[in-house]
């Protein structure tokens, strides 16, 4: 199966209304270790790059970590670059090989979002690529993108003249969810979801997907939230991960760094591989 458009992931788990964790990951052992656990899990999975990631490795030796990595993978794969409000970026990625791209426009005025949204789908038909769209910042800032202001829900038909218009492969609405971690139990919008997709069938993206309960997961993905977006549990299981197991060596005196990436390796997989089972993901590959 290997890797596969962001479509056709989508697709399939749109109609059978299970969900896709999409991860963002940060380094080497992180990607190594989520495609493990799809494996593991039997399951597709999209995997996310932030733009800070992107120019922290650099798009090529990116690039070069995933198809590596992914050469010869028996689940489908995508390759995803999240949260992008910078055209050049964007197109420096589709041209690396990334398999969809979210243009992040939010900021902008709605016309003017939909303006260059458009520009950016034609642009990724010609590399083969998907497009995720939104007209809502989504609150809270991650990897340096974004406000802790929330932006004002725009209406249905706002929203769908923006579908239609536009016509990008999945959308993200604002819903009360947000990103990083909550400090207060969200209040989502999950009827609004339901509207879109009966107003326009499209798979949903869930943003803010970290620290959301079971139950708020499993209703979401029932009315259409196909992509389920994972951020913050990532970055928090690697770097608590690595915290645990430094001060357990400094308390040893024994430093062995091959121990350090297998335990924080398994740490990524059990993350990932409990949210497939809790998607409704697992098993889905086979």
């Amino acid at each position: 199966m290997a890797v596969v458009p962001l479509t056709e992931i989508l697709s399939a788990a749109f109609d059978e209304r299970y969900g896709v964790p999409a991860i963002n990951v940060v380094n080497d052992l992180t990607l190594e270790a989520v495609l493990a656990a799809a494996v593991e899990k039997s399951s597709p999975l999209i995997v996310q790059t932030s733009v800070k990631t992107v120019r922290t490795i650099g798009s090529d030796v990116l690039y070069a970590m995933w198809t590596s990595m992914t050469a010869g993978i028996e689940v489908p794969v995508t390759l995803h670059l999240d949260h992008c409000p910078e055209r050049e970026v964007v197109t420096e990625c589709l041209r690396q090989g990334w398999n969809s791209v979210l243009f992040d426009a939010s900021e902008l005025p709605v016309a003017e979002n939909m303006r260059q949204t458009a520009e950016v789908v034609a642009e990724a038909r010609g590399f083969g690529a998907a497009v995720e769209g939104e007209i809502e910042s989504i609150t809270g800032v991650e990897d340096g993108i974004g406000s802790d202001s929330a932006a004002e829900q725009q209406d249905l038909g706002v929203a769908l003249d923006f579908l239609r218009t536009t016509r990008v492969d999945v959308f993200a609405p604002a819903i009360g969810n947000a990103h990083g971690s909550y400090k207060k139990a969200p209040v989502l919008d999950a009827q609004r979801v339901s509207d879109l997709v009966a107003a326009y069938p499209v798979p949903i993206a869930l943003h803010g997907g970290s620290g959301l309960s079971d139950e708020q997961f499993r209703d979401l993905i029932s009315r259409g939230c196909a992509k389920v977006n994972i951020s913050t549990a990532l970055k928090e299981t690697f770097m608590k991960s690595n915290l645990a197991f430094l001060t357990a060596a400094a308390e040893r005196q024994k430093w062995d760094p091959p121990s350090l990436f297998r335990s924080v390796r398994q740490d990524v997989i059990d993350l990932a591989g409990s949210l497939m089972t809790l998607f409704g993901s697992a098993g889905r590959a086979g």
